[in-house]
């Protein structure tokens, strides 16, 4: 044993449950290629203040959970706490924005943040997610939700529900904004801790629609008057939620109104939406997003109105096995070859070698095992055939193909092996 151990808070992916990841990866990425999203990979960190703007100094996120360093050179820079940000920066930055609109990316990835380690909510964690830069457009928002919707449906999930709602414009966001504050300045929070009670007032100031998504139930409680987004939404924003709410209608999409959702990032306008699952307890969101149409001049670029989202891989690992859901994963090895000597492990290596340029999953006993340890090896591995030659084998210029389901040995020339497993594996 090691005397190092992972961070806390942190994971080691590790064989078997790491082909679970990759496959819910795959399925959560699938339907952004099928709509025409091109992959985007960012740097793990970058300047702070790209967060620190374009998140909001607000948050929870930048104000306690950024890993944040200083280089040698002096420049501060941060571990990457989510991923629209970093993929917004790429695109300004490569000009494609310049080469038609929307640009349509989704990317796959670790982020950090300084939490409180506890089931579902890790200090490192894997995300999919999906942009479409550069269009006001209800159906891109609606496409976005349908295809993170695509994704769980296609895993085999049927418990998580959709949450949704609006943020509003730059125009009429203003006014729900001062009326928000006004009530929550008249709520009493002495009940909470000084530090605690502290940290809600400043909220209350810098951004207010920040209070109306704590977690903690006696503050819920104290906000059941608050005014509503809903009732202060301008004719614009509520003729285009209504777009988005009855394009996901067509799509067959089903959704609940969610009027205090306002997820944890600053920079969402208009349309929010969050999944959740309730069988993973307190840490119930899958996944969510929204359109952040001020975000690109937030960051000092052009206007370039947006939308987006992002689903944690850990979650809907979790949220697969709240719901007993069993993933069919392809089998890491398909043929199990074991040589009883010198030249058979000579032979046996270019067949394996052979099988594999085939499209063939193929592993071989190495260490000079006998037959007896090859085979358990063999079990272990989840082959469906292992090939087992010795000198009076090879002297007859076969090798023997064992069922490893059945028990059926039969020799087979050592010519015709290839095609022959792979007639039998089809």
């Amino acid at each position: 044993m090691s005397t190092f151990s992972a961070p806390k808070g942190t994971y080691d992916l590790i064989p078997p449950d790491s082909e679970a990841f990759l496959a819910v990866r795959e399925a959560l990425a699938a339907p952004a290629r099928r709509a025409g999203y091109g992959y985007i990979e960012t740097p793990t960190f970058e300047s702070t203040a790209l967060f620190s703007r374009g998140v909001g100094e607000s948050t929870d996120i930048v104000s306690k959970e950024m890993y944040t360093f200083t280089t040698r050179g002096g420049a501060s820079l941060s571990l990457r706490p989510e991923g629209t940000a970093s993929v917004l920066r790429a695109a300004l930055e490569r000009n494609l924005h310049k080469q038609g609109l929307p640009v349509k990316l989704w990317y796959s990835g670790s982020y950090y943040r300084y939490e409180r380690p506890q089931a579902g909510r890790y200090r490192h964690f894997s995300q999919v997610g999906a942009e479409a830069l550069g269009a006001e457009d209800p159906a891109l928002d609606a496409e976005l939700i349908t295809m993170a919707v695509d994704a769980f449906t296609g895993l085999g999930l049927s418990q998580v529900r959709l949450l949704l709602n609006s943020l509003g414009c730059r125009a009429c966001r203003p006014v729900y904004r001062a009326a928000l504050q006004e009530f929550l300045r008249s709520v009493d929070l002495s009940f909470l801790e000084p530090d605690d009670e502290a940290d809600i007032r400043r909220r209350i100031e810098i951004n207010p629609l920040r209070v109306l998504d704590d977690k903690r139930k006696a503050v819920q409680e104290r906000l059941a008057g608050a005014p509503l987004m809903a009732d202060h939404l301008c004719e614009e924003c509520k003729a285009y939620h209504e777009q988005v709410r009855s394009l996901l209608t067509d799509a067959g999409v089903r959704y609940e109104d969610d009027p205090k959702l306002v997820r944890g990032l600053d920079y969402y306008t208009r349309t929010t939406f969050e999944f959740v699952h309730d069988g993973l307890g307190a840490q119930s969101a899958v996944g969510g997003g929204g359109r952040y149409d001020g975000l690109s001049e937030m960051i000092g670029g052009p206007a370039l109105p947006s939308v987006g989202y992002a689903i944690g891989v850990d979650r809907t690992v979790l949220a697969l096995a709240a719901e007993g859901v069993e993933l069919t994963l392809p089998a890491r090895t398909r043929v199990y070859a074991v040589p009883l000597g010198e030249e058979a492990r000579r032979t046996l290596f270019g067949l394996v070698t052979e099988l594999r340029r085939a499209g063939v999953a193929a592993d071989m006993a190495y260490g000079g095992k006998g037959l007896k340890g090859a085979m358990k090896s063999a079990d272990r591995s989840g082959a469906a055939f292992a090939v087992v030659a010795g000198e009076r084998d090879l002297a007859e210029g076969v090798a023997q193909l064992k069922d490893l389901t059945s028990g059926e040995q039969t020799p087979v020339a050592l010519t015709e092996l290839v095609t022959t497993i792979k007639e039998k594996l089809s």
